[in-house]
Order: structure tokens, then sequence, then C-alpha cells
């Protein structure tokens, strides 16, 4: 599957790149938006790419191993809730736009083998931060989907389904889950969504969005603490901008968006930062065409006073 970078004309049209500027993309993914920004800061800007999978990194460095903007980009293995100790361990200055863009990469769901997809079979993993070769391997440290569905109790499944995942029916599958772990280990993808599947009304099945979409995104969000990762984040991109800089944050879920929201919005009262999206800005009819999980974008941007 190609990449196809969500609102990429948007980005750049509030972004405002220009030549030797230097910006931060905290979640470059297969390099869509970073590409288009890079394009505009040559010769002398920087881009300062960061991803959680180690995988996409490398990938990205050896697709640009000799590209003619190999110098100007900086390629970094972490997770964007770090971002003040990467910027200080790269020593980038002089930032002028920092991006956010919250969604889950085609890799991801095509390539990554990693149990993000409900509709291939592949172990439920979901973490953002482990290469194929790690979740083949014997050990398995660290929070996955795996250990959420087979581990967590009843109470507290539910409750991410709800939250994280606003299912309506968060209960029902909640309880299907429980009965069939007392059976045998939840493992897969496909068992799991065969017990969704069983869990929701036979109507809600056959919805445009498929009806394990919900869940899967919710224990994604709990896997990776990606709520948590935000409200971390943002504080330091505000910080680490320059006055003018612009901060960019494109949200594809509720909690997100509200996370977002109210940042931008407690900050612009205290003085820090100017909202320029009234309301946030999302894709055209032609771009959801195009690229059918856009369709739940927001982009929303503020300039730092």
């Amino acid at each position: 599957m190609v990449h196809v970078p969500v609102l990429q004309k948007e980005v750049i049209k509030y972004l405002t790149p220009e030549s030797n500027q230097n910006f931060i993309d905290c979640t470059i993914g297969e390099g869509g938006h970073a590409l288009a920004i890079i394009e505009k800061i040559l010769p002398k800007g920087k881009l300062l790419g960061i991803d959680w999978n180690p995988e996409l990194i490398r990938e990205l460095k050896i697709k640009y191993k000799k590209a003619r903007f190999k110098k100007n980009l900086i390629l970094v293995y972490d997770n964007f809730s770090n971002l003040k100790e990467i910027v200080k361990r790269y020593n980038f200055k002089q930032v002028l736009g920092i991006l956010f863009d919250l969604g889950i990469s085609s890799w991801h769901l095509k390539e990554s083998k990693g149990g993000f997809s409900f509709l291939k079979n592949e172990p439920l993993d979901m973490r953002y931060n482990v290469t194929h070769f790690l979740r083949s391997s014997k050990s398995c440290d660290g929070l996955t989907a795996e250990k959420i569905i087979n581990g967590w109790s009843e109470k507290k499944l539910e409750k991410i389904f709800k939250e994280y995942g606003e299912e309506k029916f968060s209960r029902r599958i909640t309880r299907e889950i429980v009965e069939n772990r007392k059976v045998r280990k939840i493992g897969t993808t496909l068992q799991l969504v065969e017990i969704i599947k069983r869990a929701v009304p036979s109507w809600y099945r056959h919805k445009k969005i498929h009806f394990a979409t919900k869940s899967f995104q919710a224990l994604r969000i709990a896997v990776n603490d990606e709520l948590k990762n935000l409200e971390k984040a943002l504080p330091q991109a505000l910080e680490i901008l320059k006055p003018q800089g612009k901060l960019i944050i494109i949200s594809f879920h509720s909690l997100e968006d509200r996370i977002s929201k109210n940042f931008l919005r407690d900050n612009s009262k205290q003085g820090l930062l100017k909202i320029l999206t009234k309301k946030p800005k999302t894709p055209t009819k032609a771009e959801i065409f195009i690229n059918p999980r856009s369709r739940s974008a927001k982009l929303r941007v503020a300039i730092k006073l």
C-alpha cells in the first residue's frame, strides 16, 4: 500500500516552511509529510523526524541514504514523549514548526505483522516499538494486546473498550472475551474478531465501518499509552518552539482531539499561543475518496506568541 499523508496541503499551508528553517515531525512514519517539508527548507534547513518503531526509521535511512537532502534529515528512533531530551541530544535548535500526525500508518496495518489489522491473522501484539523479529522471539516483554485480553479484569477491559474505543457494545464484547478465555487463550487477531462478531448484533456487523474497528483501536491505545504520551509531549513542544513557530496536531480519535483542543485553549488563555483554527480542519470529500482512513482526521494549529 502506498502511504498517503493526511491533510498534506493543509500542513504545508499552515507550517509555511521556507529555505533554511528547522522543523520537527514527531511521527515521521513513512515520511510523507516530512518529504513535503524538506523540499521547502533546502538547502540548509533541517528536519528532525521521530518514530517509535525502529523498523520504520531503519527503512527511511535506507530509502534516503543517497537522497540529495540526506544531510537535512535527522532520523530518530524514540517516543515523542521524550521530545525535549531528543532535541537536546541532537542539539536541534531554532524550531519553527512541530507536527504530530497521530494516525496509525499503512505500514503498521500492512507490513508490521504486529496484530494492528483485524483483516489479517497475526499475533495480538500491537506494540509500536517492537520489530517483527522481536515479536517472533520467545521473549515478550512489555504490555501487549494479548496480555490485556487474557489478563485484565472484566471491569478494566470494559472500561478501555468504552473509553478508548467509544464502543457502544463494550459490555457485550467484554463478556464474550471473558467467557472465551476461560476455555482457551486468545492469541490471534482473527480469534478476537470472531469473538467480537458473536458479541455484537447482526446489523452492527454490516455497517460501513468494520465491527472490530473500535475494539482494536482501544487495545492499540492502551498498549502504547498513546493518550498519556500526547499529554506529556505537547508542553515540551510548546517550550521548544521559537516565537512565531507553529504547532500542528492531526488527531483521529475524539480523546486525542480533546487533549489537543484543551491544551491549545488553555495556553491561548495564558497568552502563550494563538489558535489559527477556530474549528478543526478536516479532509475534503476528494481526499476521503482517495484515502478512506483519513475520514476521521482533525487538524488543529496554533502559533507560539
